[in-house]
């Protein structure tokens, strides 16, 4: 079985376009154990219900931010070592220094290709198929 299989991943988007967008990418992928929120709030939700392997945030949403959900995933211990993207349309040295602090994985920025998230995704749990 491809790794991207067994994969388990949480896409926390508060636009719906963006989630769908990244839903598509991917399962195009192979990765198929997926799984939304809108916010921080929600999305942790599913952190503590389904244990993800992998979390894509992005950092702009109401509620908590992905910089707050980051720390949220990094405290809870069953998480603690989950790989976490964040996603941000602003280019911001300083946010990716205290995301990095917080133990972020990776950053993409808005917008990317699916060829540049299956780099990003593959750089942080290793290939997917």
């Amino acid at each position: 079985m491809p790794f991207a299989a067994a994969l388990r991943v949480l896409i926390v988007d508060d636009q719906l376009t963006s989630r769908l967008l990244i839903r598509g990418g991917l399962q195009e992928l192979g990765v198929s154990d997926i799984e939304m929120a809108a916010d921080g709030e929600q999305g942790f939700k599913v952190v503590m219900a389904k244990h993800p392997h992998l979390v894509i945030s992005d950092f702009n949403m109401p509620k908590m931010d992905g910089l707050a959900f980051l720390r949220a995933v990094r405290s809870y211990e069953p998480t603690k070592k989950a790989a976490f993207i964040l996603l941000t349309g602003r280019s911001d040295k300083e946010l990716v220094e205290r995301a990095g602090k917080l133990g972020v994985n990776n950053v993409i920025a808005k917008p990317f290709t699916i060829p540049v998230l299956k780099s990003q995704i593959e750089a942080v749990v290793g290939k997917l198929k």
